[in-house]
Formats: structure tokens, sequence, C-alpha cells
């Protein structure tokens, strides 16, 4: 019995590129963390949330802008200050609570999916490691991030500055706001982003994560204003430390400035503590969630 084969040469070709490790494969993750938190290439449904949030967050900056430079139209130079209108110290209060929602909406679309789809297996194939892929995860959401809360500011600062009698003179007074309202709008991200992250990690359902995270805002804001001025005192000012929402503010008010505070933390006891010890406590909330974002991933294996 005589045995025949045919050999076919369908072209396969060893790959002769450059081989980029490790940082190729942080890169994608990265790229594919901003487009799964713009909303892009999934469907006109998944741009709805994102983008309405930045939108308003927009919006507000622009209306404020607008506001303010008809004022100085109107009543001359300084006439928005004189009047109180809101400014970049106080577009973070404002907005603070928008971001906040933001972040627990958003931040679980990075993660939840992964785990639960099994995407994740996928991902951890060697050399990308855990760490890489929770580390271009958080990085990826902290930019969508600061870009909602700095396009605001910065909206709000070329509107004041395009709208003054004298854009050079309003240039010369207040670059110094720039860096500010960055520094502060860094701040709120990197809290907003770090723990809406850790969150998003105990759970394979973006819901879940997003419904606790609204709640913790929901309850820990009246609980502890209530529960502070009840008690009072030392302990009052602790409690009061506690109000999730002002964390980020308070650093906020410390960069602007600490004796004109925002309208919602003007009577929070945890002022009294002082300004090293908010800056502290800030910190603490960064780096200890931030640490067991890390802890929880850095050992995973597909």
């Amino acid at each position: 019995m005589t045995s025949t084969g045919t050999v076919f040469d369908i072209g396969y070709q060893p790959y002769t590129g450059v081989r980029e490790g490790r940082s190729r494969g942080r890169l994608a993750i990265y790229k594919d963390g901003l487009r799964t938190a713009l909303g892009l290439g999934r469907g006109a449904r998944s741009l709805i949330l994102p983008w309405f949030f930045i939108v308003v967050l927009t919006a507000i900056g622009l209306v404020m802008a607008i506001v303010a430079g008809a004022a100085e139209r109107l009543g001359g130079p300084g006439a928005a200050q004189e009047v109180g209108l809101p400014s970049f110290s106080d577009f973070y209060s404002m907005a603070s609570v928008l971001l906040f929602v933001f972040a627990a909406v958003v931040g679980p679309d990075l993660l939840s999916p992964d785990r639960r789809n099994g995407v994740i297996n996928l991902y951890l194939v060697r050399p990308v490691t855990g760490t890489d892929y929770i580390i271009a995860r958080w990085a990826a959401f902290l930019t969508v991030m600061l870009a909602a809360a700095w396009l605001p500011q910065i909206v709000l600062f070329l509107g004041l500055a395009g709208g003054d009698p004298l854009p050079g003179a309003y240039l010369q007074k207040h670059w110094a706001d720039i860096p500010r309202f960055l520094l502060a709008g860094a701040a709120m991200a990197v809290f907003y982003a770090t723990i809406a992250m850790l969150t998003a990690s105990f759970t394979s359902r973006r819901a879940y994560a997003s419904v606790f995270l609204v709640g913790l805002f929901v309850v820990t804001m009246p609980f502890t204003i209530g529960l502070s001025e009840e008690i009072g005192g030392t302990v009052g000012r602790w409690i009061s430390m506690f109000n999730l929402g002002n964390i980020p503010v308070h650093v906020n008010d410390i960069l602007f400035d600490f004796n004109d505070p925002s309208e919602i933390t003007e009577e929070a006891p945890a002022r009294e503590l002082g300004q090293t010890m908010l800056v502290i406590w800030y910190f603490i909330w960064i780096i200890v969630p931030g640490t067991l974002l890390w802890w929880r991933y850095r050992r995973l294996t597909p």
C-alpha cells in the first residue's frame, strides 16, 4: 500500500519585527481604557454618559465665564469679584458632586466587564502582569478625569480673559490661578479615580459598583455633618473628616485661599484641624485605597 501526501506552502512566516514586550502591552491596555471610559467604538449608547458629564461640566465653566464677562463689561474691571460671582476657587466645590458621580458611573466600566467576561485572562498572558494591567487602567481613567476637571477651568479662564476689557492686564494679574486650578483638579481626579477603581475591583457588575459609590456619598455627607454637629469638639471634627465629598475640596481651599473657603466646606468642623492635617488625610485616602487596589491585582494570573 502506497501512501502519498502533499505539502502546501500557506505563507506562514516568523515574526521579524521589534519585540516591544511589556511596554507595548501596557500602552495597549491604557489606550483601550481611554476608549472604554469615553465610550468610543462601543455604539452610541456608550457615548451618552461620559460625554454628558463632560459637556455639562464644560457648560458650567462657559456660563460662569459669560456671566462674569458681562458683569465686567457693564460694571467695569473688578465688578465680578465685587458682586461675589463664582470663580476658579468656587468651580470645584460646585462641580465636585458631578465629578464624583462621573467617576462612580464611568470608572467601573474599566474593570468590572473584564472580570465578568474573563477578558482579563487575555490581558494577563505574559509578559503583561497584574500590576501592569491595573496601573494602565487607572492611568487611563485618571486621564479622562483630568480632562473632565481641567477643561471647564480652561474654558472659564479663557472666557474671563477674553471678556475682560483689558485681557493683557487680566492675564498678568491672574496667571497664578492656572497652576492652582490644575493642581486642585488633579487632586480631585486622583481621589475620585482611585476610589472608583477600588470599588470596581470588588465586583464584576459595574452597576453594583456605581450604586455603592453613589450611596456611600449620599449617606456619608448628611450622616457626618449631622453627627459632627451633634457631638462637637475634637471627636466631631474627626467625624467631619469622613465626609468623602469634602476631602478633595479642602485641598482646593488650601491651594487658593484657606481663609476664604468654598461654600460646602466653610462650616465643616474638619477645617479646625488645620491645613496640614487635611492634606495628610487626603493623602491617606489616596495611598491606602491605591495600595489596596494594587495588592488585589499584583498576583493575578490568567
